[in-house]
Order: structure tokens, then sequence, then C-alpha cells
């Protein structure tokens, strides 16, 4: 083994990073390592790697001569300076032709820098997002990549044998050039943004609204993940319920602070739909939920100043359950329609659109927002690759028409009991916005022409225009 050349190498052994090199050299690969704290390095090989075709490294080139040419170098570090570090670090001992992978989150604005950079050098480079956590990256994520296509070929093997499979189909592809993995996979962490929100709001009624203990609300997250909401936010929300506090023996989801985290990659799919003016109204809601989640001692104060109902209603029953269910199934494919329509814009505006099918395929399993739904969605696109937007497909917008008057009345409840449900009400907005052949928006069009001249145009004839509102306009 020592005198053997590995068939690619990882740089950076923390969770991601180790446990996709376990999976790689599972699938008969053997694979070179190297992490800048020896230590880690050492505890990996001492307790990890037994007899799989693993090779470590403590120096750089060292770390480089394992591998063999042209080299293939993935790289699992935290997104941002890090991986430039890293890149200036390795070049020096790469040569022409060789590969460079991150498999970070890193901005697809970066990526296309560092694409664009090291094609000139002519190193190949891809961005691969990668999805499904350390239980994802050990035993199959989804794998996303996008940069060089002959890069992509040099490793394809290894990345189809290592990610998920479903239907003996491997949760992986190609997805274009530039920083179309990344692109992807910043997509999806939006749509987890949403989903993770709905599924949040369903058990804020349920709980708060309904009373329900956890025992009560571990069945019906449960039976929820046996039908058209499987999935794996689902089947987890579920598990959460079954788990007590070690210290003080209560469920221990109510022991946890409602103070919601975020790393950002939520946000920056929110603000790539403002630039690509893709309406996101629920990854939006998403997003803003979290902000709000922060400002925990502002809501004390507000809860003791401002005025609203008490958000419990004891005449809900399961019909009001049945009803989130139809509710939350509108909410999910609005959620997966907006990231979709983000894709397919910016994909006119940048030159180069991922395949929806092929997106939707990859996202089936392995990754966060893997569910039954995106089979669906993956046929709706199948059928008709140019679909303007996923409510279009016959087959959802039956499904959601049949299920619109519980989402209505999901949202009227909420608002009647005062609990904040912003993700399951901008999808009703979602819905009903994208349905109106006539919006509202011919009015804001008379107040920007009134108060500051922006012009208008009209329905009967052709150009812009400006009115003489008043004898007295007011400029601004």
């Amino acid at each position: 083994m020592k005198d053997q050349k590995c068939d690619i190498g990882l740089f950076g052994l923390g969770v991601m990073g180790r446990n996709f090199v376990l999976n790689m050299a599972d699938r008969g690969f053997s694979v070179g390592v190297y992490n800048r704290t020896d230590q880690k390095t050492r505890e990996f090989m001492e307790q990890d790697v037994k007899d799989r075709e693993i090779q470590a490294a403590y120096t750089v080139n060292d770390f480089l001569s394992l591998l063999r040419p042209p080299k293939s170098v993935l790289i699992s570090v935290p997104a941002g300076d890090p991986v430039d570090a890293v890149i200036d670090e390795i070049t020096l001992g790469l040569d022409p032709g060789d590969l460079i992978v991150d498999m970070g989150n890193s901005h697809f604005s970066d990526t296309d820098r560092r694409y664009q950079t090291l094609t000139q050098k002519r190193w190949h480079f891809l961005g691969m997002g990668i999805s499904g956590g350390e239980y994802g990256a050990r035993h199959g994520p989804s794998l996303m990549p996008g940069g060089s296509r002959e890069g992509y070929e040099r490793i394809r093997a290894v990345m189809e044998a290592s990610a998920a499979q479903v239907d003996k189909t491997p949760c992986v592809a190609y997805l274009g050039e530039g920083s179309a993995g990344h692109y992807v996979k910043m997509v999806h962490n939006g749509i987890e943004y949403g989903i993770m929100q709905l599924i949040a709001e369903t058990y804020d009624l349920m709980k708060r609204g309904m009373g329900f203990n956890v025992e009560q609300l571990h069945t019906v997250y449960d039976a929820w993940n046996q039908g058209e909401l499987n999935g794996y936010l689902m089947e987890i929300t579920s598990e959460i319920f079954l788990k007590n506090d070690e210290k003080t023996k209560n469920p221990l989801v109510d022991m946890i602070l409602d103070h919601s985290r975020q790393k950002g990659t939520g946000k920056w799919t929110s603000i790539e739909a403002m630039e690509q003016q893709v309406p996101a109204p629920t990854i939006h809601a998403g997003v803003g939920a979290r902000d709000l989640s922060v400002y925990m001692e502002e809501r004390k104060m507000a809860s003791e100043t401002l005025q609203g109902p008490d958000g419990k209603d004891s005449h809900l029953d399961k019909g009001f359950v049945e009803q989130l269910k139809n509710a939350l199934y509108i909410g999910m494919a609005g959620c997966y329609a907006q990231g979709m329509a983000l894709l397919k814009q910016a994909g006119k505006n940048y030159g180069d659109a991922p395949d929806l099918e092929t997106v939707a395929t990859i996202w089936r399993g392995g990754c966060i927002i893997r569910a039954e739904m995106l089979e669906d969605i993956r046929s709706a696109y199948g059928r008709q690759p140019d679909l303007p937007n996923l409510l279009l497909d016959p087959r959802f917008s039956e499904a959601l028409a049949a299920r619109q008057e519980d989402l209505r009345h999901v949202v009227c409840t909420a608002a009647r009991l005062g609990v904040p449900a912003p993700a399951l009400m901008t999808s009703l907005a979602y819905y009903d916005g994208y349905r109106s052949p006539r919006l509202p928006a011919n009015l804001i069009m008379a107040q920007r022409d009134y108060f500051g001249a922006h012009r208008y145009e009209r329905l009967d004839e052709s150009g812009t225009f400006h009115a003489q509102w008043a004898e007295s306009e007011v400029a601004g």
C-alpha cells in the first residue's frame, strides 16, 4: 500500500471530511489525507482507518506526493478565506491539468472567481455542494458538482459510488460550468429554510393552539411521514419528540432555547432571489423567522406590552390536524417551486441553466430536503423541461387546488389565535398572487408616476407614459 499512489486526496479532516474519506474508502477507492493539525490526522488514522486503503501525510508536499497523477484534491474546510488559503498552498505543488474540488458551502460568486482564476492557470476546478450532514457524508450524500466538465469526468466514478442511491441512480450529476454546483446547493439550503419553518409552524399550532404533548406530536409527524409528506425533515421531526433530556427528564425539545441560529446560506438564497427578481416569499419567511427569534429580550418585553389572543383553542380537533397536513403540502410544493424558479431564471441571466429534472433527481436521496414529493417534481420536469413554474404542472395544480381551502382555514385560524405563521401565510399569498391575472401593481405604478414621474405602461397602447396627476405635482 505504501508504494501505491492514491486515487484521490482530501484536505481537511473535520466532521464532513473524515466521514467522506471513509465513505470513498469503503467503496473501494484509495484515499490520501492531510489536515493542518497533525494530532487530528493521527487520531483519525488510529481510530477510524483500520484496514481501509487510506494513507496520511503530515506536510502538504507529502500529501500531494501520495496522489496518482493527474492529481485530484478535495478540499473540506470552512468557506471563505480558508478555501483560498488552501488553494494557494496546494497549487504550489500541483501540475497543469490537476483537479481541485471545493466541497464547502462557498458562496457562488467566490466559486466563479476561483473557477476563472484556476482555469486560466490550466488547473481544473469544481465547486461541489454536499448535503446530508455527517451521516450523509459517511453513508451517501447528495452531491452537486459544477465547474470543469473534464475535471468531473475524472472523479465521476468515485462520486457516483460514494453518493446516495435512489432506484439504483446515484444522487450526483454534473450541473454546469462555473459555480453551477454551489448555486444549486445554495438554493437547496434556501428551500431547506422554508420547509423547516413550515414544519415549525404546524408544530406551534398543534402545541400552542391545540395543547398537544410530545407523544401526540410524535404520532402526527410519524403518520405524516408515512404518506405524501414523507421525507428526511419529517422523519427527524417525529423522532425529536421521543427524546428526553438526561438532566431534567423533560422532553428535550422543550428545554431548547427558541433562538434559531443560521450560517447564512438561506440568506444568500433570499438575497439572490431578490437580485434575480424571482418571488420567493416562503424562503424569505424562513430566513426572517430565524432573524426574529434572535430578539429574545425584546420579544419578552413585547409579550407584556402588545395585546393579542392567547394562541389557544380547545375546540380544534383531528380535522384541523388533517387541514394542517394539507396546508403543509401546499407550502412545501410552493417552496420547491420558488427554488426551481430561481434556478430557471438564474440560468437565463447567467447563461448556464442546470437541468431541473436532474436537480430534482439528485435531491431525492442523501440530502436534507429529500422527500417523496421530489419524485413528482422530477416527473414534472421530465414531462415538460421548459415548465415555467412547478405549480403549472397538472399533477401539482390539481393537488394544490384540492387542498387550498384547508390552507386558507389554517391561515385564518393562525391569525385568529395570534400564532405567527409567516411561511404558511406567504405560501397562500404566493399561490393566490401567482394565479391572479391582474395584481394591484397598477396602483403602485400610478403612485410612482405621481411622486417621481417614473412613467407607466398602458393596457391598450405600447410605450411608456406620464400623467399630470395634479395641478401641482410633488417631485421626489
